[in-house]
């Protein structure tokens, strides 16, 4: 092949057939053998040589299906790398299901032809969808300041495209009144009493919740490593929570499980803690109750760093979403009893 290069990529070799034809393969120190296209300048030898080197060999078919210009290509790459791996369950799903959007109509797309223009127009197709649209450009910029990192594209396409700007509380939070209502329609004894005491004291979100068992606690201190950031989160479980575990059906490996005695997914206790809320005539759900006991620390007088700490969270600005609503109460009524206080001198 005359037009072959004269150096080859690393771990590749070429041998010469009995037909007196090159053929290439892939070989790390002394690891099999992986047999690569034909033609060392084509795009398919480039697609199944980054695979072989990412420790995925392609069938053939799938490397003449992929070509190493489109973004499913990109994609792919993306989700064998380290950055993937290093990612939660739940991260790598919520990133998962907008790729698959995205590739429904541009998986052929080259990715170096994606440019700012390209992703706000992606993002004003889901401008009727804020909070979508920003998730969608998170999982986006993942992808791009990867690729920018190991040399596939120069420029990140994200850089400067703006999120919505949309207001939002999210998910309602409980108040101590419907814990009470609540408690009312289901008492000591049941499991939905047990479901929302564990969550107001641990503060756990439902992807943890539903894992949570007797395994993490030794005496009263309760401790387990959640599952969206990976950070470790410890608390002491008053006596009167622990009276109601002991009062209670739980699992050998979760406190909360099913009717069949089996563990909940995060979606599935979602739902079934939703109904016992409006059964309860409480219209809220698992992550409002999160929200109350966030809020009843905050009040309490927890700084910010003592939130992240309690409940999980690596950025500070979740923390002083209480921490400054606590703030704020405390200093209104400081201030109203100042104007009674004036009242009283000049009556």
């Amino acid at each position: 092949m005359e037009d072959m290069p004269r150096k080859l990529p690393l771990h590749v070799v070429r041998e010469k057939s009995r037909h007196k034809k090159w053929k290439f393969y892939f070989r790390r120190f002394k690891g099999p053998r992986i047999r690569l296209p034909d033609d060392p300048r084509s795009d398919e030898f480039e697609a199944a040589y980054q695979d072989a080197m990412a420790g995925r060999k392609l069938t053939r078919a799938e490397v003449s299906n992929t070509p190493s210009t489109s973004l499913k290509w990109l994609i792919d790459r993306y989700k064998e790398s380290g950055t993937w791996k290093g990612y939660s369950a739940a991260t790598q799903k919520q990133q998962e299901n907008f790729f698959l959007s995205v590739l429904e109509r541009n998986s052929a797309t080259a990715y170096r032809d994606i440019d700012k223009r390209s992703m706000r127009a992606a993002m004003e197709a889901r401008s009727d969808r804020p909070a979508l649209a920003n998730n969608f450009l998170k999982a986006m910029k993942a992808l791009f300041k990867w690729a920018v990192k190991n040399d596939h594209v120069e420029i990140d396409p994200t850089e400067g495209v703006e999120r919505f700007r949309y207001k939002s509380d999210g998910f309602a939070a409980w108040t101590v009144e419907d814990f009470i209502k609540f408690g009312e329609k289901w008492p000591i004894g049941t499991k939905p009493r047990l479901a929302v005491e564990l969550l107001l004291h641990s503060g756990l979100r439902r992807s943890d919740i539903v894992k949570a068992g007797r395994q993490h606690l030794k005496g009263n201190i309760f401790s387990m490593r959640t599952t969206k950031t990976g950070a470790v989160i410890t608390a002491e479980f008053p006596d009167n929570l622990l009276d109601v575990i002991a009062q209670s059906e739980t699992g050998e490996l979760a406190f909360i499980v099913s009717e069949l005695g089996t563990p909940f997914t995060k979606e599935s206790f979602g739902n079934w803690f939703r109904d016992r809320c409006r059964d309860a005539k409480v219209e809220k759900s698992a992550h409002g109750v999160r929200k109350l006991s966030a809020t009843l620390s905050a009040e309490g007088g927890a700084p910010a760093h003592e939130l992240m700490a309690q409940y999980g969270w690596t950025n500070i600005k979740q923390a002083e979403v209480y921490t400054k609503g606590a703030d704020r109460k405390a200093l209104g009524i400081k201030g109203s009893r100042r104007i009674a206080d004036q009242l009283k001198k000049s009556s």
